[in-house]
């Protein structure tokens, strides 16, 4: 945080869970008809995270496995030149030819790391539907890209910024707003 902004907690981790609970229990009524094609792939460094904790959940409630995925956007971001960050290794559960891809990230903000995140997913093959699922929609779009499933809809001034912390990077879960004074 910088020394001149606030903090709101927006979620706590009660929160978090229930909206992953939802989330996952969404995605998998939305294609039950076609579960055995369904991928969750999340974005690294966050994305992967929730993924995992919704496949977690599927299986715990529901009793369905879905392969899980993880997806490092580094050398396709838009930005990759003026940020100085190493690639972490991209991990697909085989082919996602012909697979309903579901991409999970914690924040969706102006569309550019889904839009780069779809890039990569193309170069592992073509699958039949690509969908979104994201923890936290803020606004603010610049390209034309939607979520399929959202956790909660946080509309945020565009000087503002929405940090997700997890208990597996950060020792705790919460969504805070922070905003300059």
């Amino acid at each position: 945080m910088c020394p001149m902004s606030r903090e709101t907690v927006l979620l706590d981790e009660v929160a978090i869970q229930k909206s992953l609970i939802r989330l996952a229990h969404e995605i998998h009524e939305a294609n039950h008809a076609r579960w055995g094609d369904v991928i969750l792939v999340g974005m690294r460094a966050r994305g992967d995270i929730l993924a995992k904790r919704m496949a977690d959940y599927l299986k715990r409630d529901a009793g369905v496995s879905v392969p899980l995925g993880a997806l490092d956007i580094t050398l396709y971001r838009d930005d990759v030149g003026t940020k100085a960050k190493l690639p972490k290794p991209t991990e697909i559960p085989g082919s996602v030819d012909g697979k309903i891809v579901v991409i999970v990230d914690d924040v969706l903000f102006t569309g550019r790391s889904i839009r780069a995140a779809m890039d990569a997913l193309m170069d592992y093959g073509r699958p039949a539907a690509i969908r979104l699922a994201v923890l936290v929609d803020r606004g603010h779009r610049e390209l034309p890209i939607r979520p399929d499933h959202v956790g909660k809809n946080i509309p945020t001034s565009p000087g503002s910024n929405i940090k997700v912390e997890v208990k597996e990077v950060d020792g705790r879960d919460r969504v805070v707003l922070e905003e300059a004074n």
